[in-house]
């Protein structure tokens, strides 16, 4: 993969894969509600889409592991669409079988797609793993906070644990960006210079990553408090959290394909 299109399609499928390993693999599915599964997986649907259609937009001809992120992608997307299917018609077991195989699914998508980067296919796994956790954490963060206005009897131990998974998702990503490296990179035209030559990008995923990590700070302080509104106040945050990690994690996708 290359290009633009090629670094939205690694961006959509880390917040796609984070986002269902945290929604099945946590104790999450006895604790809420089946409409946050819904909720979640219909978002998680439509990025899951996104994301194919930017691998299909920036897939190089004759690249072995581009077209199995393809294939895998539109997989992926399929068994979303069914596992929603099945929450909707009340099919809960099928339902969260599949959505467990549509989370090992969807590592297999980062896997594939580690192949095509411009360095070795280990470190650029290890920094997709470490992206997907950071943009999960956020994403489900967000959604969640949201759904404690429709489920007022919820406890904050759903919200608290996915701070505690922002908070080692910002660990994971600095350490990530780190594994990539700083300094310029070779890019086509459709990037900013000053993106690749000046090695920019890294310095504004490190800066966003920080301002992420304080974001996340900040909503671990909020939730102290015991009134409800401790957890409107921290999914405004989570909205802050969202914008950062996303612009993080596109910028660190500058210097990850050839």
């Amino acid at each position: 993969m290359t290009g633009p299109a090629g670094v939205t399609a690694l961006v959509l499928a880390e917040t796609v894969a984070g986002g269902l390993v945290l929604l099945f693999l946590t104790p999450l599915w006895g604790e809420v509600k089946r409409g946050f599964f819904t909720l979640t997986g219909a978002v998680l649907l439509v990025l899951a889409a996104a994301a194919w259609g930017s691998v299909a937009a920036g897939v190089t001809p004759g690249e072995p592991a581009g077209a199995w992120s393809l294939r895998l992608s539109a997989a992926l997307s399929g068994t979303i669409l069914v596992w929603v299917g099945l929450v909707l018609a009340r099919r809960h077991t099928a339902a969260r079988a599949l959505g467990v195989a549509s989370a090992g699914l969807s590592l297999a998508v980062l896997v594939a797609m580690a192949g095509t980067s411009q360095g070795s296919s280990v470190a650029a796994l290890l920094q997709l793993l470490a992206g997907a956790a950071f943009l999960g954490a956020v994403v489900d963060g967000l959604l969640l906070g949201h759904w404690y206005l429709t489920d007022r009897a919820l406890t904050r131990a759903p919200i608290n644990r996915y701070t505690d998974l922002l908070l080692a998702g910002v660990v994971l990503e600095a350490g990530a960006l780190i594994l990539g490296g700083f300094g310029p990179t070779e890019a086509g035209p459709d990037f900013n210079p000053l993106l690749t030559s000046a090695g920019l990008a890294s310095w504004i995923a490190l800066g966003m990553v920080g301002t992420t990590a304080t974001i996340a700070v900040l909503i671990r302080l909020t939730l102290r408090g015991t009134r409800s509104s401790a957890v409107q106040a921290a999914t405004g945050f989570f909205y802050l959290a969202v914008i950062t990690a996303l612009t993080a994690e596109f910028a660190a996708k500058v210097r990850f394909l050839p």
